[in-house]
């Protein structure tokens, strides 16, 4: 512990210093007025960063850890004893060109606060010699730790490190860092949900079980009070589900779900307190206004649903989300339209919270045990991988010396004004751990529910059962029921009665949780329980039935087949319905349509239109040519592809819903190769037409990057790229040579921003 100390105050004095040397070349304390030099980002010393920030009026921010106590965090989890869990990515862009990313030291690190007085100041490395670590995950006495490409878990003993076992090989093989998986987020139905990823994950007995679900954002993911997460992209304010993430991935043929992927809050605007021409694309018209300031979001990230009890009613439902590129934090505020969920950004032309300093990067946003909002700040000048960088960016950091240092980083907590924030302990007792289950505070609810099934604590089990009466607390209900799942003691009795209550979320939470009870011996009792869902009529609960057909059919088939006609003749124009019962008819698609048009036969109807649609898709696939063949002529090609186009276009290149169009079929891909070669190597901004349809943000990203600056990335690797796609799927053009790629790249030599479709309409 000595040694540790000295280690400690050594680096803080070499910090303090760095921070002076700083301060002395030009950094003063921040004052709003037309004299701040924002030609300069020095800097800011931990202690005055706050006097940089502008927060809504009647709240506060307080630091609660910084260098050296940390440094880059990037993703945290708090454990039962209030901890910190951090994951310090140290490796990320060292400098502009992101030498030394392979180095292995990153670190997981435990933070506490020995004193109790609300400030961290207790650090210990319980993991290092990590490249790159993106996310972790506490959960059965061990934790999960994402180090591309592999995800591990690792048992805990004396808080150390034991037993290191490999969950997935696969867990982020594609990509960039950038746009690989992160979240390891513990959802209400006790997986383990992820941004950027199609998968989730479970601990059952000692196994770990991996299931495909829907593809979901790109960093940071959270849910809501009744387990629906939410997400976003780069560009993207707010994305998430309408209903629970178990279901509707059940059609490998159906390529979107109603319901799922959707844009809540499609409005992308930002209002940064300072200019910010530091941004990957700031000399492209539209990216920035008259002021230098960004227009819309280019970094959004981490959107967290407020669910604590600390700031007063009008924040519930509200959904933050970090702008790192704009240097500031937005506020939202949904509200649900039935199953639907809708919202506004809550204010017009100013943000939730906002900074001056350019160094301020907020990455990752979190609730607490106090209900305060905890913010996790990279301190990096540099926030844009290299992968897609461009000479632009790459001035304005030499222009304001943003690459050094990289040895910062900071935990803020965002907390109402005069309100003291206390941390409720989690109970370590069966009863008091149900009682917290109805906590206001839902990161409590949620803790209480991982204790008890992490703990394997049997004994909770008939307070569980009373809870699940208590209609009048029906959050308690909720978490009773999925805490009763995760012990494996749930009974079918129980959620027949549960379904019988009179509020509607707990009715779709015992229709999300019959999948983990349904065998041979009770499907009988659901299947009637289904029909009277049915015959009640409430439309909110219809989508659920349908994905519970599903898992009725193994037992009675028809008894299922019977309830989707029913569905489909009822709710004939309902889109949430039509796709809740097409991601039941994986192959049998067509089938269906037939006895259907027997009673249905409009083709303008919303089911028929939906399934015709999959149908379309599954007989265009058919044609697709064989990817292994195309694999071993342009491996090269194929590695750029999945580490830079798949994770926005797809894997099947028909594009990615808010991210990007399709390749597949695309003129652009298909047509004159020097305009391909030179969206490639420069980038594309929006709007662009495909195939007849025009697209814009919101509904995709507003560009594409452009890799002709990423100097790994060489001539012969875009030439077997192109060549890849132009052979791949259902297209079907020239091959593309190096020397093409060469050709155009000395013709535009010295471009750097990207192209409109004006731009390449005009090409000859």
């Amino acid at each position: 512990m000595k040694r540790y100390n000295y280690i400690l105050i050594t680096a803080l004095i070499f910090t303090l210093y760095r921070c002076q040397s700083y301060k002395k070349s030009g950094s003063s304390t921040f004052t709003a007025s037309k004299e701040t030099d924002f030609s300069r980002s020095p800097v800011i010393p931990a202690s005055e960063s706050i006097s940089r920030m502008k927060l809504e009026e009647g709240f506060g921010v307080r630091l609660i850890a910084s260098e050296p106590l940390v440094n880059t965090p990037v993703a945290m989890s708090f454990d039962d004893k209030g901890r910190m869990w951090v994951v310090e990515m140290v490796g990320y862009m060292p400098d502009t060109l992101g030498r030394g990313e392979e180095i292995p030291n990153g670190k997981i690190v435990i933070l506490s606060d020995q004193n109790n007085d609300g400030i961290f100041d207790s650090r210990k490395v319980f993991l290092d010699s990590l490249v790159l670590p993106r996310a972790i995950c506490l959960v059965d006495g061990g934790i999960l730790v994402a180090e591309s490409p592999n995800l591990w878990y690792y048992d805990i003993e004396n808080e150390k490190p034991v037993r290191k076992t490999l969950v997935d090989a696969k867990y982020a093989i594609d990509g960039n860092v950038e746009h690989q998986p992160n979240g390891l987020m513990r959802g209400l139905d006790n997986w383990i949900y992820n941004a950027k990823s199609s998968k989730r994950y479970r601990r059952m007995k000692g196994t770990w079980l991996i299931e495909n679900t829907h593809f979901r954002g790109q960093w940071g993911i959270s849910q809501d009070n009744y387990g629906r997460l939410f997400y976003n992209g780069n560009s993207s304010n707010v994305e998430g589900d309408y209903f629970s993430p178990g279901f509707g991935f059940t059609n490998i043929n159906q390529k979107g779900v109603s319901g799922y992927n959707e844009r809540p809050v499609p409005n992308n605007r930002v209002y940064p307190a300072r200019p910010t021409p530091g941004v990957n694309r700031g000399y492209m018209p539209g990216t920035l206004d008259d002021s230098l300031r960004l227009l819309n979001f280019t970094a959004a990230c981490s959107p967290l649903v407020y669910r604590g009890d600390l700031f007063g009613d009008t924040y519930n439902f509200n959904v933050f989300v970090a702008e790192p590129s704009g240097n500031l934090i937005k506020r939202n505020i949904l509200n649900e339209d039935g199953w639907m969920v809708k919202g506004k950004q809550a204010y017009a032309g100013k943000e939730f919270l906002t900074s001056v300093d350019e160094r301020f990067r907020p990455v990752s946003l979190y609730n607490g045990p106090d209900g305060a909002m905890y913010v996790l700040d990279m301190y990096r000048g540099i926030i844009q991988h290299k992968t897609y960088e461009t000479p632009y960016l790459i001035n304005e950091i030499k222009k304001r010396d943003l690459s050094a240092p990289i040895s910062c980083g900071r935990i803020y907590k965002i907390m109402p004004k005069g309100k003291k924030a206390i941390s409720t302990s989690i109970a370590q007792t069966p009863h008091d751990l149900v009682l917290q289950l109805g906590h206001a505070n839902g990161f409590i609810r949620d803790m209480a529910q991982q204790s008890i099934i992490d703990r394997h604590l049997k004994e909770a089990i008939p307070f569980l059962e009373r809870a699940l009466l208590e209609e009048s607390s029906p959050l308690k209900v909720i978490h009773a029921m999925w805490t009763l799942e995760g012990l494996n003691a749930l009974t079918t009795n129980e959620v027949i009665a549960t379904l019988s209550q009179k509020d509607w979320h707990v009715k779709a939470q015992a229709l999300t949780v019959l999948p983990s009870v349904i065998n041979s011996s009770s499907y009988k009792n659901f299947e009637q329980a289904l029909l009277n869902i049915f015959n009640e009529g409430d439309e909110r609960l219809m989508p659920y039935v349908a994905y519970c057909a599903y898992y009725l059919k193994p037992y009675n088939a028809e008894a299922a087949e019977r309830l989707l006609m029913m569905l489909a003749e009822k709710y004939k124009n309902n889109n949430y319905v039509a796709d809740a019962i097409i991601s039941n008819l994986a192959h049998r698609e067509e089938v269906f349509k037939a006895q259907l048009s027997k009673t249905l036969p409009d083709t303008n109807l919303r089911i028929n239109k939906q399934l015709q649609k999959v149908i379309n898709n599954i007989k265009a696939t058919q044609k697709n040519r064989d990817p292994a063949v195309l694999a071993k002529l342009y491996p090269k090609g194929l590695g750029v592809f999945q580490s830079t186009c798949q994770t926005c276009h797809g894997p099947d290149g028909n594009g990615i819903k808010s991210l990007a169009p399709p390749l597949n079929k695309s003129e652009w891909v298909n047509g004159d190769r020097d305009k391909l070669v030179s969206i490639v190597l420069f980038g594309l901004t929006g709007p662009v037409k495909v195939n007849g349809k025009v697209y814009e943000a919101p509904e995709i990203a507003g560009d594409m990057p452009a890799i002709a600056h990423n100097e790994e990335i060489t001539d012969e690797d875009v030439a077997q790229l192109l060549s890849f796609i132009r052979g791949s799927w259902q297209n079907n053009a020239a091959k593309v040579e190096t020397q093409d790629v060469s050709a155009i790249r000395a013709k535009l030599k010295g471009r750097e921003k990207a192209f409109t479709q004006t731009e390449l309409n005009a090409i000859k």
